[in-house]
């Protein structure tokens, strides 16, 4: 492994961070794991606290500050979850309307850092890109908090496919 390569990978990931967490900011007002909240709810599956606090990395308190923060916003629904002791998790409408700017204006963000790139080498990037991605292991749960800012409609070809509605 190439020392100036990581310190390179490291600092690329920190300038996306930076600059999602500031597209976070300016549509929600708030930071930490509320936008990625929205994005995992937002699959549509229902997940309950416990999943949705499985795929953040959050503690169990710390995920049920977060969806009373979200329901208080108008931004998630709790309903119904499969058995009679579950809830489920959903957006509402404004919700969804957020979860959109959120993936919208995360591309947005991101793509100044590509445009010194051709097509080309947009492609063989995202080739790598999607090599390294696919090193974490199936199942584990590093591959769902990885993914839990995706849009998922941009990544069809996904390199770590998870399932979000599992804990882990």
């Amino acid at each position: 492994m190439s020392d100036r390569t990581a310190n390179l990978l490291g600092a690329v990931g920190l300038a996306v961070a930076d600059r999602m967490a500031a597209a976070a900011r300016d549509i929600l007002n708030r930071a930490g794991e509320t936008p990625a909240a929205l994005v995992v709810i937002g699959h549509g599956t229902g997940p309950s606290n416990d999943q949705l606090r499985g795929v953040l990395g959050l503690s169990h308190p710390g995920a049920v500050r977060l969806v009373d923060r979200l329901v208080a916003d108008g931004l998630v629904e709790r309903r119904k979850g499969h058995d009679k002791r579950a809830v489920a998790l959903h957006l509402s409408a404004r919700g969804h309307a957020v979860r959109e700017k959120l993936l919208e204006e995360r591309i947005a963000a991101i793509g100044p850092l590509l445009a010194p790139l051709t097509e080309t080498e947009q492609q063989q990037l995202g080739n790598l890109l999607g090599k390294v991605l696919s090193a974490p292991k199936p199942g584990d749960g590093e591959r769902r908090r990885l993914c839990r800012l995706c849009d998922k409609r941009a990544c069809t070809d996904c390199p770590i496919p998870a399932d979000c509605s599992k804990s882990g």
